[in-house]
């Protein structure tokens, strides 16, 4: 996987921190496609081992109204045929009503839970704070995921007396090592993936959610724009397209326990 970093400068240096585990969050079953995708079919390509948590069912998403008797299910299947197209098949869900998430101690307990079960090295989610240029990739759901997994990452995931009822049961405290944020605001983006070759991964993923595109032309002409922005923001040649990410340092060489 080739990364490029913007004036911002990641922490993250894909030639001297390994990646194993990834575990990605997000508020509806199409978000990481559209947001991540191409990055994580480079990650699987590579046998990294990622797994998917998404908080609701999507129940309030589509647009026929003869769909939503069926619409979780839908939207599951939906997801499920899509992860498998980039290489994940391991999906969790915490079943959280569509539209009404919000990063309360549930939705806490069961952020802190999934990590401790998977002790990943990157925990991937959506971002906490809005993006003002394009306020539709912060729907209240995306930022209450970033909310409640940041929240989770630092302390409770890595505090035995958080939750202690899960280290009671053999959950035991782990220290996240890298928190990758998507969907956020540009001027926090400081880490850039070429995924180029995984492009047509990840359109393939985004259009397995029919139910949710009412304009598909438009649709994947925005997706493909987008990325070679992404490209040309992070400094890759012309042509290429990129996702972008805010990458933090959650524990690394220099952190000290409390601060």
């Amino acid at each position: 996987m080739t990364s490029y970093t913007a004036p911002a400068q990641s922490p993250f240096n894909p030639d001297k921190h390994r990646v194993e585990r990834v575990l990605c969050f997000a508020a509806h079953p199409d978000d990481i496609d559209f947001g991540a995708a191409g990055t994580i079919a480079a990650w699987t390509a590579a046998g990294v081992d990622v797994s998917y948590c998404i908080m609701t069912d999507g129940d309030a998403g589509g647009f026929e109204p003869a769909h939503r008797a069926e619409i979780i299910a839908m939207r599951a299947a939906e997801q499920q045929r899509a992860a498998a197209l980039v290489g994940v098949t391991d999906i969790h869900y915490l079943h959280e009503r569509d539209g009404f998430l919000e990063p309360n101690h549930q939705v806490m307990w069961g952020v802190v839970k999934l990590i401790r079960e998977i002790r990943p090295d990157v925990v991937l989610s959506m971002h906490p704070e809005r993006n003002w240029n394009r306020i539709q990739k912060s729907h209240p759901d995306h930022l209450a995921v970033g909310e409640a997994v940041t929240r989770a990452v630092y302390p409770a995931v890595e505090n035995p007396y958080a939750y202690p009822e899960l280290a009671e049961s053999g959950l035991a405290a782990y220290k996240v090592p890298w928190l990758w944020l998507y969907a956020g605001p540009e001027e926090r983006e400081n880490h850039f993936i070429d995924v180029t070759e995984h492009v047509d991964s990840k359109l393939a993923a985004i259009h397995v959610h029919v139910s949710q595109h009412p304009d598909v032309d438009a649709m994947e002409a925005a997706v493909r724009n987008g990325m070679h922005v992404n490209a040309r923001r992070g400094g890759l040649p012309d042509g290429r397209s990129a996702e972008a990410f805010h990458v933090v340092t959650i524990n690394g060489p220099g952190t000290i326990a409390g601060f």
